[in-house]
């Protein structure tokens, strides 16, 4: 069956163009002209992944892919946007975006983004579910369920993205054990780590900021200063 892709972009030309690009390469399409029209298409049918313009009509990029993540966690979303600036990155980043094209964008370098991030989706997602035979996770009043992918903490479900989830549950997993920035990174971008250590610092903020929602007294994820982070 060929993996489904939602276009979500409001100019009508660079909607065709990505319509008749995915197709092409085999990908199955669905088209979205606002975000409304975006969330609508998904709970008809959820795609494996989305192309998502920031400047839409009506809601925004930013309030869609916050929707899409908290619905449905696993759905790559790569944003198309002209802006590219450093502060954007940063929050698409702590919002759950896997990837960012910056308009005008090379279709070949588009595809390339997309094998990527369903290549990784489909990694993480192997290597989650068939690590150990263990049904629960469990540290301190800590949850997790890797056969559906939940977290909760003191029995409340915890709303986390796809990389937030992974990194969380590689940490669980072994709570005694240091694990470096480095690590973390290749463990759950399965990519070679060049540095990229804001990544890792912000998805760390993200999971306890969420955590801490829930038990503002808590402290999970311990900062190894100078090494990296652990349970703790």
């Amino acid at each position: 069956m060929a993996i489904l892709v939602l276009v979500v972009e409001d100019d009508c030309d660079i909607s065709l163009m990505l319509k008749e690009l995915l197709t092409g390469q085999g990908y199955e399409t669905m088209q979205a002209f606002s975000g409304t029209e975006a969330l609508l298409c998904m709970e008809k049918r959820v795609p494996e992944a989305v192309i998502l313009d920031l400047m839409l009509p009506g809601m925004n990029g930013e309030d869609v892919l916050h929707n899409i993540k908290n619905e449905h966690p696993h759905v790559c979303v790569i944003v198309s946007s002209a802006r590219d600036d450093v502060q954007t990155r940063v929050s698409l980043l702590r919002a759950g975006a896997d990837d960012y094209v910056v308009k005008p964008f090379d279709t070949e370098e588009l595809l390339a983004r997309l094998e990527a991030v369903l290549r990784r989706s489909t990694e993480g997602g192997e290597s989650t579910i068939s690590i150990g035979s263990e049904k629960v996770l469990e540290y301190k009043n800590l949850r997790i369920y890797p056969e559906n992918l939940q977290v909760q903490a003191s029995g409340q479900e915890i709303s986390l993205t796809k990389r937030e989830y992974l990194i969380l549950e590689l940490l669980m997993r072994h709570p005694g054990k240091v694990y470096t920035r480095s690590n973390i990174y290749q463990s759950v971008w399965n990519e070679e780590f060049l540095g990229e250590e804001n990544a890792v610092n912000v998805h760390i903020s993200n999971i306890r900021q969420k955590l801490a929602r829930v038990c503002p007294d808590e402290t999970y994820i311990q900062t190894v200063w100078g090494i990296g982070f652990k349970m703790g």
